[in-house]
């Protein structure tokens, strides 16, 4: 919930995990790597997508 920003920083739990496992995604293998392709068309891929990229925006602090 800490990566998330805007109204869907505002979802309860139980919400947040809804619109999580209802995500539509598919799992591709290439090259011995595994990706998680969202859905453009769906409505919550661009606030997932942000927070799953936000952490990793972050400097290293080590």
């Amino acid at each position: 919930m800490l990566a998330l920003a805007g109204k869907p920083r505002l979802w309860e739990p139980r919400r947040l995990r809804l619109r999580l496992f209802s995500a539509v995604v598919q799992l591709v293998t290439t090259a011995r790597r595994r990706h998680l392709r969202f859905a453009r068309h769906w409505s919550w891929t661009d606030a997932i997508t942000a927070a799953i990229q936000r952490p990793d925006a972050l400097p290293n602090p080590g």
